[in-house]
């Protein structure tokens, strides 16, 4: 397989995912800082021996960034796009200029990088691309609805796209990743419960008062997202595309995906 790159900052959801990948095909990880960027390269390296790990540091949130990455990846199989920025904020008290961050960060970088590679797999008969999505999507929290509505559009972009591609043997599909434990969502919850309590006092209060409805009642492991994204990834999920599949052990309140 081609080169199959995670657009992504480097924590533990961004690289459970790759090291999955990693025996099967060459993985080119993207990011802003080059410190975490290779400090998660070593990390894939040391896990599985034989794993084939390119970097490309740079900012795709800007066209100088992108046409970075572009250069030194021009072709991919898989593409998963997992660049995102959150935050918890009064939703009267968000600028029109964080407004306008959100939507650049998570949802205009998926859309050009999409842009750029589903040609060449339409050409070639068959690729993948993936969106990780979130549960903020579909049950939008007060607290951060800025983040919700760049998740949301996130899904109508994996759709269209999906219809784009539509029988050329390139499916598209988003991935809503529920409540997951990354050094990010740390930060997140310690924000909402306080810094007094223990990680793992602070986890479980935040599932009680701000995630009742989790039937998991615990935060989703990284790998438990990376399983998905393998499996969509594979010719496994060929006939999967236009979807929204959830990881969210429960979370949304629906029977239907």
């Amino acid at each position: 397989m081609r080169p199959a790159p995670e657009d992504a900052p480097c924590g533990r959801r961004n690289t459970a995912l790759p090291a999955r990948l990693a025996p099967a095909v060459r993985i080119d990880l993207t990011g802003r800082d080059p410190g975490r960027l290779e400090g998660a390269a070593d990390q894939l390296r040391a896990a599985v021996e034989e794993a084939e790990v390119t970097t490309v540091a740079g900012d795709v949130v800007t066209d100088e960034g992108t046409a970075h990455l572009l250069a030194a990846v021009p072709d991919v199989d898989v593409l998963v796009d997992n660049l995102g920025v959150f935050g918890a904020q009064p939703a009267l008290e968000v600028s029109d200029d964080e407004w306008r961050r959100y939507f650049e960060t998570n949802v205009l970088t998926a859309v050009r990088l999409t842009r750029s590679y589903l040609p060449g797999m339409r050409e070639r008969g068959w690729g993948r691309v993936q969106y990780i999505a979130s549960d903020s999507a579909v049950v939008i929290p007060a607290e951060v609805i800025h983040y919700g509505m760049s998740k949301t559009a996130l899904l109508a972009v994996s759709r269209g796209f999906a219809k784009e591609a539509a029988g050329s043997g390139v499916t598209v599909n988003s991935v809503i990743a529920g409540p997951t434990h990354t050094g990010g969502v740390e930060e997140f919850v310690h924000s909402l419960v306080g810094d007094q309590l223990s990680w793992d006092e602070a986890q479980r209060e935040f599932m009680r008062r701000h995630r009742p409805q989790s039937l998991l009642q615990r935060l989703i492991e990284p790998e438990e997202i990376a399983s998905m994204c393998v499996h969509l990834a594979s010719p496994l999920a060929s006939a999967t595309t236009g979807g929204a599949l959830r990881v969210d052990g429960g979370y949304v309140d629906a029977i239907l995906p």
